[in-house]
């Protein structure tokens, strides 16, 4: 029995160009881009090596927060700075409205909410079909003596990345500090996390996981991809990085987002072995592919005009795929943006 298709997608990457996170460091924090990467790159240690337990992709978001609050951050300036600097991959706007219009569509992102609510608001997506990182700076109290430690260990942090020095200061002088009640609350929605709000979208709406389409570009996502691929449903790369690679099904890369479009189409109207057949069809001849599909008319003629490359993920291909979405990725996102995890 054909079963209701769903869309999933991450924000960050596949829908806008921004990292809200690494843009409130470098705005609020003394040297906050710099600190950002190295909190980044300890995140994906814990994750990618280490594999602590409990501890999900993403968690970046939270381990910033007091240093963000002890450099003025409050609820309304980051939803005010938020707000005037989201910036959208082009034919975003156009892309959730039409995935809105066809099949249940969700946002499940690790952003912060007041990033989250700002997208939807610019681009009239349901803030109620998104999952994010909710967060109240201002109900946590920072004294003067607590705020100025942090700064110190912002300086420390950033003269001294070492992996010894930042577990010291998140897990042992952090947690003893009335701020690290911060830290405590916080549940950045990433990696298992991700996979969780999925699984509460089928529970909610009797979806079934091979009626999944899901969309994500990095080390957060690769939980849900891995779902969404061992469980037959679509698992998209949009320029995304190696982990995302090493858990999608289908990459893309592109300079706009009108592919995932067609392909949220074809998956709804048919089924996920046309969406594979046409993605190893345009791989060998884009414009034969589009005539051969049942590709929606306007959708293939906003298509022709993008600098688009979809292909199938082989074991001979991902290495390849790997460097060519990585470099493409640092070009629409940013060198800094884009090199992150």
């Amino acid at each position: 029995m054909l079963g209701k298709k769903f869309f999933v997608s991450d924000c960050e990457g596949p829908i806008s160009v921004n990292d809200n996170a690494f843009e409130l460091a470098g705005h609020f924090i003394e040297d906050g881009e710099k600190f950002f990467q190295i909190v980044s790159h300890y995140d994906d240690i814990l994750v990618d090596e280490i594999k602590r337990p409990g501890y999900n992709a993403g968690s970046t978001l939270k381990l910033i927060l007091p240093f963000l609050k002890a450099y003025g951050a409050t609820n309304l300036n980051m939803r005010e700075f938020s707000s005037r600097n989201v910036l959208l991959i082009p034919g975003a706007r156009a892309t959730l409205g039409l995935l809105q219009f066809i099949m249940p569509s969700y946002i499940v992102s690790t952003s912060y909410e007041p990033y989250i609510q700002a997208l939807c608001d610019l681009t009239n997506f349901s803030f109620n079909q998104c999952y994010c990182t909710r967060l109240d700076l201002d109900s946590h109290p920072l004294s003067e003596q607590e705020g100025k430690k942090l700064k110190e260990f912002r300086s420390s942090i950033v003269s001294d990345p070492e992996f010894d020095n930042l577990e010291r200061i998140f897990w042992e002088d952090i947690p003893g500090m009335e701020i690290g009640s911060l830290i405590e609350e916080v549940k950045p929605v990433g990696g298992e996390a991700k996979k969780e709000a999925v699984l509460d979208i089928m529970a909610k709406n009797g979806f079934q996981a091979q009626d999944l389409m899901y969309v994500g570009d990095s080390i957060t996502d690769v939980e849900p991809l891995h779902f969404a691929k061992e469980n037959e449903g679509i698992a998209l790369s949009f320029n995304g990085n190696e982990f995302a690679l090493d858990n999608a099904s289908i990459a893309v890369i592109s300079d706009n987002t009108v592919i995932t479009s067609i392909i949220a189409d074809l998956f709804n109207r048919y089924n996920r072995n046309v969406v594979l057949e046409f993605a190893a069809s345009f791989e060998k001849d884009p414009e034969k592919a589009v005539k051969d599909h049942p590709v929606n008319p306007q959708l293939a003629f906003k298509l022709a005009e993008t600098n688009t490359k979809l292909e199938i993920i082989t074991e001979d291909n991902l290495e390849e795929l790997k460097k060519d979405s990585c470099k493409f990725r640092k070009e629409v996102r940013g060198e800094s943006i884009g090199g992150l995890g």
